[in-house]
């Protein structure tokens, strides 16, 4: 053992046990009993006050006239640590092991093992293994060696256990019993954050189903989008490859008669013979041209105006839906802002209460965004315009009727002459009449491709609205490629295109209800909660496994406790009679497991009182108050040879002596230590028990170094190497060593 600063050894000293028996005496106040506390600070002892000091600082050498005081302590102690037997004593991979300690004047402490800091846990831990504590069965000091016997039985239990070296077992206890609240910690938090996650999950989980069944909606809408695409681009297709063919063949023929005309009409104009039928047939048929083209015109815009309506409808449907379904109701931001608003500004809870009533009023006659009203309104517009173009078409055809009635009569006139010089208007009259029937038929054409062209907008509407609610895929459908398939598709009745655009405004406003955005954003933190949350039971799982393993362990330690507790003490008592029986010359001692009683409060005096018992009665009944079992614990029974002496109040202070003396080296014998201190145990005795507790320290050292600070010359003569510590002015204990045979000399 080295010491640098440790209480009363300022300078460096080292102690060297090479022999079973190390003997260290020295005057009082010298400092030898500070080689056993050095023993004690070295292997972690937490209490000052067993080292005689009240704080760390009282351990440090403090300074002396000569020598200035030091600002640290420290004791180092070296094992040899190579194997025995193919063990080593301390559990680490090192033929020496070196434990140090350090403390500084501000109570700072530092551990190392083998030059590597450690904590104080793994110090205790390791020393545990070898049967090895601060303040354990093998360091006994003066006035400690009667503690076994003054301790009371849980307190004896407690130094057998460690003595037994079961303080490990105590340690894992404690270590899992800590890891088994922290788990229990760990499995509350764990709970709570689920408990806290759950709603959230719960509402997640019916957005999610809302996505889906919204999913299964769209689906739905593109296979239907699919199938109306088809159908409306196929009839499209043929119509307007129809419309084409029949125009082909009146504009060809048209433009024919309109060459002809111009020319027939150029004749009569420069005729000399022109009369005044002729320039009212001229004028006649210039005032149809123009009235033809205003009628074309009139088709466009009815044309326009019808398929404007159609959409206003559509839309119509769809808000009338819409408005039916209160729940989805649609509020403007700036409203809520302007109700909030409104609120801040209030005092008094009657007039907020009102605001909130007015608002929701005002919002539930009121529809989304563009309102039922809004769309009825431009409804009854577009009908309006509708109205007056039809109107004016009709005052056209009037019109038109008149012009064709003169038309007529100067036909017939011309018709009754047979002048060669109505040649000219005959011609013009033929010319007129094939126009006027061709024109008919163009302009049914033109109505025809009015509706067409109403039509594809409505279709070029419809894939722009597909992609937008649907997404691309609801516009990605294959055109139908069989002849005798489109043919069926074309031969169709509208009436089954018009059903599927109805049912497809009915899945739309369906879709919108269910509120389609976000879908992603909602699946994806509905995905990593329920992972959350997966991933929490998990761990909870694995916590209560831990905390059954743990539970598990902690029985497992309880009965390995036991039961070499029990076998402990048995092998305790084997020693004990013997150590008992070398110092009193026989006699019986031993120790046995008891367990304490406690008197429980039994509340019968109010039990009594029902049945107004007389106090004696009462008190009789208190003094029969049922025991419970407490804790175990050592009970201690001797019985001295040659007197009548059975317990441990009854001995002298000698024989109590000679009694823990006996018990202690019992107890160290059961698990011997790799070495024992022994502080002046043997000042109490006289010439006769020295040798016997000189026969006994030999034995002792058979098994254990020990290390026994004395002033008994019987007790010297056992000890291989005698130290002798000394003190001179300045303080400072120094160390001389003398061999065994010159400790005899010095003795005598």
């Amino acid at each position: 053992m080295e010491l640098v600063g440790f209480k009363s050894f300022a300078k460096k000293s080292e102690l060297h046990f090479a022999t079973p028996i190390t003997a260290i005496v020295g005057p009082n106040g010298s400092g030898k009993s500070n080689v056993a506390e050095a023993f004690r600070f070295v292997l972690g002892e937490q209490s000052f006050k067993s080292m005689r000091g009240k704080k760390g600082e009282d351990l440090i050498w403090n300074g002396a006239v000569k020598l200035s005081r030091q600002n640290r302590a420290a004791v180092k102690l070296i094992f040899d640590n190579s194997s025995v037997g193919g063990q080593k004593l301390l559990n680490i991979d090192f033929d020496e092991a070196i434990l140090e300690r350090v403390v500084h004047r501000d109570g700072v402490n530092e551990y190392s093992v083998n030059g590597s800091q450690v904590r104080l846990r793994d110090i205790l831990e390791l020393l545990a293994g070898a049967h090895i504590g601060p303040s354990g069965h093998h360091i006994i000091s003066q006035g400690e060696a009667d503690r076994i016997l003054n301790a009371n039985i849980k307190e004896r239990r407690l130094m057998i256990e460690d003595a037994l070296g079961l303080k490990i077992y105590h340690y894992k206890k404690q270590e899992s019993e800590r890891k088994l609240e922290k788990t229990k910690e760990n499995i509350n938090s764990v709970e709570s954050l689920r408990r806290e996650i759950v709603p959230h999950l719960k509402f997640l989980k019916k957005q999610v189903e809302k996505i889906a069944k919204t999913a299964e909606l769209r689906a739905k809408l593109v296979a239907l989008y699919h199938e109306y695409f088809r159908h409306e681009s196929a009839y499209l297709n043929r119509e307007r490859v129809v419309l084409a063919e029949e125009r082909r063949l009146p504009s060809e023929d048209l433009k024919k008669i309109e060459y002809d005309l111009a020319r027939a009409r150029k004749v009569l104009e420069n005729s000399q013979e022109a009369d005044k039928q002729s320039r009212e047939l001229l004028e006649i048929e210039g005032q149809l041209r123009t009235l033809r083209a205003r009628k074309d015109e009139l088709f466009r815009d009815l044309g326009r105006l019808e398929g404007e309506l159609s959409a206003e409808k559509r839309l119509l449907q769809r808000l009338g839906l819409e408005e039916k379904n209160e729940e989805h109701r649609t509020i403007a931001w700036r409203e809520v802002e302007k109700l909030a608003k409104e609120i801040e500004e209030q005092t008094i809870l009657e007039k907020v209460k009102e605001l909130v009533v007015n608002f929701l009023m005002f919002h539930r006659q009121t529809p989304n965004n563009r309102t039922l009203q809004e769309a009825s309104q431009t409804i009854e517009k577009i009908g309006k315009e509708k109205i007056i173009s039809e109107e004016r078409l009709q005052k056209e055809n009037t019109n038109e009727k008149e012009f064709l009635e003169k038309y007529n009569e100067l036909k017939i006139a011309a018709a009754k002459e047979k002048d060669e010089s109505r040649a000219a208007e005959r011609e013009v009259f033929r010319l007129m009449t094939a126009q006027n029937e061709i024109a008919g038929k163009l302009q049914m054409l033109r109505v025809r491709e009015e509706k067409l062209k109403t039509n594809e907008e409505e279709y070029k509407m419809e894939l722009t609205e597909a992609v937008a609610i649907a997404g691309a895929e609801a516009i990605r459908y294959e055109e139908i490629s069989d002849e005798t398939v489109r043919a069926q598709f074309v031969n169709e009745p509208r009436q089954a295109q018009t059903e599927r655009r109805r049912e497809l405004e009915k899945i739309k406003i369906r879709i919108e209800e269910m509120g389609a955005g976000g879908g992603d954003d909602i699946v994806k933190e509905h995905q990593e909660a329920e992972e959350r949350d997966s991933f929490l039971a998990r761990e909870i799982a694995d916590l209560e496994k831990t905390s059954q393993s743990l539970k598990e362990l902690i029985a497992e330690l309880d009965e390995k406790l036991t039961a070499e507790f029990k076998t402990g003490v048995a092998k305790i008592n084997a020693e004990f009679q013997k150590y008992f029986a070398m110092m009193f010359g026989g006699g019986e001692a031993s120790i046995e497991v008891i367990r304490e009683k406690k008197r429980k409060r039994a509340k019968l005096e109010e039990e009594a009182g029902l049945f107004d018992e007389p106090s004696g009665v009462v008190s009789l009944l208190a003094e029969a108050a049922a025991e419970e079992e407490g804790e175990e614990g050592i009970d201690i029974r001797v019985n001295l040879p040659r007197k009548r002496i059975k317990g441990l109040d009854m001995l002298s202070g000698g024989e109590r002596a000679l009694t823990s003396i006996a018990l202690i080296f019992a107890v160290s014998q059961v698990n011997p230590p790799p070495f024992i201190i022994l502080d002046e145990t043997d000042a109490a005795l006289d010439e006769a028990n020295s040798r016997k507790y000189g026969d006994i320290i030999e034995e002792l050292s058979k098994k254990s170094q020990l290390i026994l600070i004395t002033h008994n010359r019987e007790t010297m003569s056992r000890a291989g190497v005698l130290y002798g510590v000394t003190m001179g002015s300045d303080g400072v204990s120094k160390l001389l060593s003398i061999q065994f045979t010159e400790a005899v000399e010095a003795a005598k």
